[in-house]
């Protein structure tokens, strides 16, 4: 029930988002992803990356089918495109087989077994929709919010010491190779996010069934639940309000080289293509996520989550894609909606009601500081700074210290005593 409930509201919410892109006048989430099945797709790595997902659930023999019959697909596409002098993209066999393993699951599988590979099917085709779901509220965004509130971010990010002016100097410093490395670690997340997606569901075939809580979960619940924030406080970014990107409509092309002078802060309008999506920074919302479920893991993973993390957060700053407070509002809201979704599966108390409370709490308190104390926070940056990383600080302990309470605690096995011996306090039988 569960589970179809979540499919129903799921399937609403895309509907939803279709019909909001209909009106004004492009495709949604829906349309792109039923065209991928014939038309060129766009989004290839994606789509072999939802078939990955999907494939947790078969056995290895049936992977291999699976993988095989993608291939194949991809193949016969490839080679009509080729001679029609189309455009050579990839990824419509992915497609095919998740759909496939769909269709499995419903005319030859019973039971267990059939929600089990419907899980896995609608797990690989949410982590597409998702895609296509960001991209329509992007649109969304720059269509219904002319005007962007960047002068408060840039004003207000004083206090933390102007971090993407700084950063941006660093990485031009660096050259190209600087550059485009940490561009590379930028646009492939979705890709680090799917691998371990895959870590954590290795054991799913041979238990047959899903752990209760991976971080999927947290990737799709963070792509849903953030657009709707740049609704409320729609900022483009420092390289299009104040750099070469935002052309005619940027206030000063400055970034990063000096600090534009901002008087009394106030929204300023802009284009209808730009997507207001700064605030908060889902980017780094989903590296401290990605962080937070390598913890876990082995050496390597945890490595590779730190080193995804840190590459993350100087892309965002380093590419003028973000203000420093956008960042520290990304780490708040990823723990709180993060700790929501770890109490759904363990089952609420009062701990995780507090700790889901204190971390929206916090979060709704940077928003509305950032829109009315932003004067205020530049005139005392040696006070406000430290608040805000305090106030940050403060879901992170809250989030350590809690899901640690909830983790299961190793009971030790009793000791087993060697042997005491006869009780020479008993009287002998040949005595009795």
């Amino acid at each position: 029930m569960l589970w179809a409930t979540a499919g129903v509201a799921t399937l609403g919410f895309l509907v939803a988002l279709e019909c909001a892109a209909r009106h004004y006048g492009v495709p949604g989430p829906v349309t792109y992803q039923a065209q991928e099945v014939v038309l060129s797709p766009r989004s290839g790595p994606l789509l072999y990356a939802g078939l990955a997902l999907t494939m947790v659930v078969l056995t290895w023999r049936q992977r291999l089918v699976a993988l095989c019959a993608a291939v194949g697909v991809d193949l016969v596409f490839l080679l009509v495109r080729w001679l029609a002098g189309a455009e050579l993209n990839f990824g419509n066999g992915a497609l095919w087989a998740v759909l496939g393993c769909g269709v499995v699951a419903v005319t030859r599988r019973t039971g267990a077994e059939r929600a089990l590979l419907l899980k896995g099917t609608g797990l690989g085709l949410l982590l597409v929709a998702g895609h296509k779901t960001g991209d329509t509220w992007l649109l969304i965004t720059s269509k219904t919010r002319p005007t962007v509130l960047d002068p408060y971010l840039v004003i207000a990010d004083h206090a933390l010491g102007d971090p993407s002016w700084l950063v941006g100097r660093l990485l031009r410093a660096t050259g190209p190779v600087g550059e485009h490395s940490i561009h590379l670690i930028y646009s492939q997340l979705p890709l680090a996010a799917a691998l371990v997606g895959l870590y954590q569901l290795r054991h799913v075939a041979a238990e047959r069934r899903f752990p209760r809580h991976h971080l999927v979960r947290t990737f799709l619940v963070i792509g849903l639940i953030g657009p709707a924030v740049y609704m409320i406080f729609p900022v483009v970014g420092p390289v299009f309000a104040y750099g070469w990107e935002g052309g005619a409509w940027a206030v000063a092309d400055v970034w990063p080289g000096a600090l534009p002078q901002v008087g009394v802060p106030h929204a300023i309008p802009f284009d209808g293509i730009t997507p207001r999506n700064c605030m908060p920074s889902l980017h780094t919302a989903w590296a401290t996520s990605l962080y937070v479920h390598t913890r876990r893991g082995s050496r390597p993973v945890r490595w590779a989550g730190t080193f995804w993390l840190a590459g993350t957060l100087i892309a965002t700053l380093g590419f003028g894609y973000h203000y420093g407070t956008d960042l520290v509002a990304g780490v708040v809201f990823a723990l709180t909606v993060e700790a929501a979704m770890r109490a759904l599966a363990r089952g609420w108390d009062r701990s995780a009601t507090l700790l889901v409370a204190h971390g929206t709490a916090v979060f709704a308190l940077l928003l509305l500081a950032y829109r009315f104390l932003a004067r205020e926070m530049a005139g005392c940056p040696w006070l406000f700074g430290p608040l805000l990383l305090l106030a940050m600080a403060s879901v992170i302990y809250g989030y350590v210290r809690t899901t640690g309470r909830w983790e299961p605690k190793a009971v030790p096995a009793p000791r087993s005593d060697p042997d005491p011996g006869p009780d020479l306090t008993e009287p002998r039988p040949e005595l009795v």
